[in-house]
């Protein structure tokens, strides 16, 4: 009896073990490499790098680009797969490909070409047309004339939106071109007339009278509903047509997705995208004061409209990232929020602790896995460490 007593109490142990190995996030590795032309990398190096973190965590994928350098994704490709690690291509779609392709570009309402963002080298943020079908075809071209013989598994679209308040109210309120006034009338909505309400209300015309992590922003002017779900509509709809074309290719699909609660200002819904992709990355950017920081783009919402009323103080803590992970539960694909672990002291500046608080509030809620953002190659061996 004793005998079996034990022999059951091992059986119990084992299998919750299992359990915990199952429930065990997976965990999306990236790699930026720099512009197109100038890799920042060698091959060794980042095979080295992610020799260490997968010594430490469960790495399921690597996103790695979008140099034009082959040998790269051949050398590193050939690692990944020996360990059972997939390889996807990090693509931009409408922004970033000035250099390699004719683009029309995107312009405001009043057909101006709202300001880029100078990040780094490389890193412009100029957006392009989304309705333009040459803007779109050029993406897929890129994959297959540059890397469609590298070995890669999928591909992560990034830059799948317009310009963001970067750009001032001009960066949200457009493409106004006449491609998207067309897809904007057959959505309903008369860009003239948005124009008009703009210019009479000013800031007003943003203002919001309610908010919840499930709804998002509720405007007081129902125009700027209109307009700002129709925008979703248009621009998620050209991402999916681009998705769908690189699926027919045998890739999987992963998009890099603004957080929730600003998703709606440039463009993306989630549940049209969703509905294409493998997974989603929403980038849950707390320490980043550039594009795409959750903080960064809310202020820089304020400040371009000031007038605008209704918008709540969000503080950006461990409360307010739960309840972004909240809103992005319901929809259908895998979900991999995207978390900062790498570091510069102006731009990202984290620590082991915010990392650390990070990743086990994205646990807590039981989704597929995270995504160590957005350059595991400048994140310090500190960063690493906690990981274990």
């Amino acid at each position: 009896m004793k005998r079996l007593l034990h022999t059951l109490l091992l059986a119990v142990i084992i299998t919750s073990c299992q359990v915990d190995k199952v429930n065990e996030p997976q965990y999306i590795v990236q790699v930026s490499l720099g512009s197109w032309n100038s890799p920042d990398y060698t091959a060794e190096q980042i095979i080295g790098r992610i020799d260490t973190v997968s010594s430490m965590i469960p790495v399921a994928k690597v996103i790695i680009g979008w140099s034009l350098d082959k040998e790269i994704y051949c050398e590193v490709g050939d690692y990944l797969h020996s360990k059972n690690i997939k390889m996807l291509l990090w693509l931009p779609v409408f922004a970033e490909t000035e250099e390699m392709c004719e683009n029309s570009p995107a312009v405001d309402l009043w057909n101006r070409v709202p300001a880029n963002y100078d990040l780094a080298a490389g890193e412009g943020f100029r957006f392009n047309c989304p309705s333009d079908p040459q803007n779109a075809d050029n993406i897929v071209s890129l994959y297959d004339n540059h890397f469609s013989d590298c070995g890669f598994d999928g591909v992560f679209l990034d830059r799948i939106r317009t310009q963001s308040f970067v750009s001032g109210v001009g960066g949200v309120l457009n493409c106004g071109c006449p491609l998207c006034a067309a897809e904007f009338k057959a959505e309903g909505i008369d860009i003239e007339m948005i124009k008009e309400e703009w210019e009479e209300k000013g800031d007003d015309f943003l203002s919001v009278k309610a908010y919840t992590p499930s709804d998002g922003f509720v405007f007081t002017n129902p125009a700027a509903a209109d307009f700002f779900k129709a925008k979703g509509h248009i621009v998620s709809k050209a991402v999916a047509s681009i998705a769908d074309s690189l699926r027919k290719r045998g890739l999987e699909i992963g998009m890099d997705l603004y957080a929730p609660f600003m998703s709606p200002f440039v463009g993306q819904d989630y549940e049209i995208l969703a509905a294409h992709a493998d997974f989603i990355k929403p980038m849950l950017y707390r320490q980043t004061f550039a594009p795409a920081g959750m903080g960064f783009e809310y202020d820089l919402l304020k400040k371009a409209a000031p007038g605008a009323s209704g918008y709540p103080e969000f503080a950006m803590d461990l409360d307010f990232l739960h309840s972004q992970l909240e809103a992005m539960e319901s929809y259908s694909c895998a979900k991999f929020p995207g978390i900062e672990i790498n570091y510069r002291k102006e731009v990202v500046p984290t620590s082991p602790e915010y990392v650390t608080e990070s990743l086990e509030a994205v646990k807590s809620h039981g989704f597929e896995g995270i995504v160590l953002s957005w350059n595991i190659m400048e994140a310090p061996l500190a960063h690493l460490d906690c990981l274990k």
